[in-house]
């Protein structure tokens, strides 16, 4: 078990945590959430011993084996396979024994030493590591790439599988998503549902938190506050929890102020001077009720754009790609990612763009925003076309050395250059007013970029897009770096639009609220895409599994074919979610069919389990309500029939939550 009592921390002058408790028990998911700045990732420097509290107790079992995701860009040519199998730390040790055995000729030693190396999972860490790596997302031609030949975002996924592969009993995930597709994001939940040990995860991803917590620690003025359940049940038990303390609130000042008004009118006179001096003496002993301090919340809109043209965009029989390498000899051909495009954007759509890693959404994006020239047929804009456009890398763009004022100022002579300068406006003073609307405010104006958090980047590169009034927004993973807050403002703001806008995101809780039509780029092509995102998760896993079949066929060494099959079947095993079945089969009518009979068998389940949220749901409000009764003075007899009727509510909420436990573990089972 994991215990903090009454710990203090402090970084620098900052003051993280002041007598916060809490305690965490073995094998639980925990979901750690917080404003950006609260002390999150310091509670986990905490956790793993970079930092020490400052006052209180802190306890952690010594035996407990810990891993979590480094933070250091990884510089080495190794292989994808060999630098991850090198996060397996008992292995590591395992063999380092043999070496030491075989190097003292001690038979006895030696002996043990290739037993422990076998019980280590030496046999199988190869097929274990890549396993990890194609369910992040790399193909199985990258497995013995090496490390310093991928970008800074697939080397920080190879960090993640890493720490993945490492026995352990507590694994400790900063922002784990921060550099994924949806189908990665997809195998990782996966993964972790079926983690033994304790987990610790930080993240802004609403639908992650749900699918891997039972418990959310909420850290907030310097204390923490455990809730039990995931990120969804959280926030309504906060909701209701603030309800009730800013009822007691206004209650107890009421009280305060009838005590002061009694206190003030006779203090001064000689026969109420003793009650007036026991309401003084009842007013001190009274334990105060602090007032609701709801933290600040960020929101934001788009303007009107000055012109809606229809169609926005048309393209006709377009191909999309990458023109070839200025360094290439004469006559190397493109590469064509996407082709036979004929689609138009309408005025007022709301598009999600989906697509297993690499199908080329980004390239599709890039063109759409003139950042990539087509490489065949054509793209019609609209009169008034206005763009606004948030790329994946749009943060690197930034300049550091500069502050969110000269970004500003740099962007009004950008645009007024391009003659495409409206009624925005444009002095000092209106850009600082503007930069404010987006928690720009006081000093942080003259903040050079380079010292702000990605969070503030992303607000700032935000606020330019807006600020030119754009009526097509496409939007490449604008939620990396934004906190629950900001993607909460982010998705309100978007659904406000007036425009049109082509979204391409692994936050499924945005692209749920904000689009109302999807199109899948797979395959080499873009076509409508007619099922929700649960039908999508769904193919992911299909696409995963035939894209591994077709590397394994196109393989023509026999030894690295089999390597790729016990590959491909741990990857199988790994992602199975309850779709795919452990052994590798290859009647793929038969495995549709057990598909089939599983969501038949789950459905009546999940009915029921809808059923109990929602009495749960209903019991929990009316059980607010009563607690909320009994604390003004009533009749012995409505007190009596109310704490009738809460003893009688809790029987219920008990006997619900059991069943609601029993069909979890049954739909579990079925879908194992």
């Amino acid at each position: 078990m994991i215990t903090l009592k009454n710990v203090v921390l402090r970084r620098g002058a900052k003051v993280i945590l002041d007598s916060a408790s809490v305690s965490l028990n073995p094998g639980e998911k925990v979901g750690l959430v917080g404003r950006n700045g609260a002390g999150k990732s310091s509670l986990f420097a905490m956790l793993n011993g970079s930092l020490h509290e400052d006052g209180g107790e802190f306890s952690i079992p010594a035996q407990w084996r810990m891993a979590q995701v480094a933070q250091d860009m990884p510089e080495t040519e190794q292989s994808a396979t060999s630098y991850v199998i090198e996060g397996d730390v008992v292995l590591q040790a395992a063999q380092a024994e043999v070496e030491a055995a075989e190097l003292s000729g001690d038979g006895d030693r030696m002996a043990h030493a290739y037993m422990d190396l076998y019980d280590s999972g030496a046999h199988d860490a190869p097929a274990r590591a890549q396993a990890l790596i194609l369910g992040l997302g790399f193909k199985v031609s990258e497995l013995d790439n090496p490390v310093n030949s991928f970008s800074g975002g697939w080397r920080m996924r190879l960090q993640l599988a890493r720490a993945l592969m490492c026995p352990s009993d507590l694994l400790l995930l900063d922002e784990p998503t921060n550099h994924l597709d949806l189908d990665a994001l997809v195998w990782l939940e996966a993964w972790l549902q079926k983690y033994q040990g304790t987990m610790l995860v930080i993240s802004h991803d609403r639908e992650f938190l749900d699918a891997v917590t039972d418990v959310t620690v909420h850290i907030e003025r310097a204390k923490l506050t455990r809730y039990g359940g995931n990120y969804s049940k959280f926030e309504d038990l906060r909701a209701e929890q603030m309800a009730l303390q800013q009822g007691a609130y206004a209650k107890q000042q009421d009280k305060i102020a009838h005590l002061q008004k009694f206190i003030a009118r006779f203090k001064a006179k000689a026969s109420k001077a003793k009650q007036a001096q026991s309401r003084v003496k009842a007013l001190d002993r009274m334990e105060k009720v602090a007032p609701l301090l709801a933290e600040a919340d960020f929101t934001f809109e788009f303007k009107e754009p000055a012109s809606l043209p229809n169609p926005m965009l048309s393209m006709q029989d377009a191909y999309f790609g990458y023109p070839a390498p200025e360094d290439a000899p004469e006559g190397t051909p493109p590469t064509v990612i996407v082709q036979n495009v004929n689609k138009s954007v309408l005025a007022g759509q709301r598009i999600g763009i989906l697509g297993a890693n690499g199908q080329g959404k980004s390239t599709l994006v890039k063109t759409v925003a003139r950042a990539l020239a087509p490489i065949a047929g054509e793209m019609t804009e609209g009169k008034g076309l206005n763009i606004g456009y948030f790329a994946q890398q749009e943060l690197d763009v930034l300049r550091p050395a500069d502050n969110p004022l000269e970004h500003m100022i740099r962007l009004v002579k950008e645009v007024s250059a391009a003659g495409k300068l409206g009624n925005q406006p444009t002095r000092e003073q209106d850009l600082r007013s503007f930069l404010g609307n987006f928690n720009f405010s006081g000093d942080m104006v003259k903040q050079s970029v380079g010292s702000m958090s990605g969070g503030e980047k992303a607000r700032l590169v935000l606020c330019m897009i807006v600020w030119q009034r754009p009526n097509l927004l496409l939007l490449d993973e604008p939620t990396n770096h934004l906190d629950l807050a900001t993607r909460e403002a982010l998705s309100m703001a978007l659904n406000e639009f007036e425009g049109t806008v082509m979204l391409v995101s692994h936050d499924r809780a945005l692209l749920r609220a904000v689009c109302d039509e999807f199109w899948m780029v797979s395959r080499g092509g873009v076509s409508p895409f007619d099922g929700d995102l649960d039908d999508y998760q769904r193919y992911l896993l299909d696409e995963a599994k035939r894209q591994r079949e077709e590397a394994k066929k196109s393989n023509g060494s026999t030894a690295t074919t089999s390597t790729t099959k016990t590959v491909a079947a741990s990857a199988d095993a790994a992602s199975a979610k309850g779709t795919l079945d452990a052994k590798k089969s290859s009647d793929k009518k038969e495995s549709a069919q057990r598909r089939q009979q599983q969501q038949d068998a789950v459905k009546p389940l999940r009915k029921e389990l809808e059923k109990i949220d929602q009495r749960l749901l209903s019991l929990n409000n009316e059980q607010a309500s009563l607690e909320t009764l009994l604390t003004t003075a009533k009749a012995p007899a409505e007190l009596a029939q109310t704490g009738k009727r809460l003893k009688a509510i809790e029987a219920d909420l008990a006997s619900l939550e059991e069943r609601w436990l029993e069909l979890t573990e049954q739909i579990e089972a079925v879908a194992v």
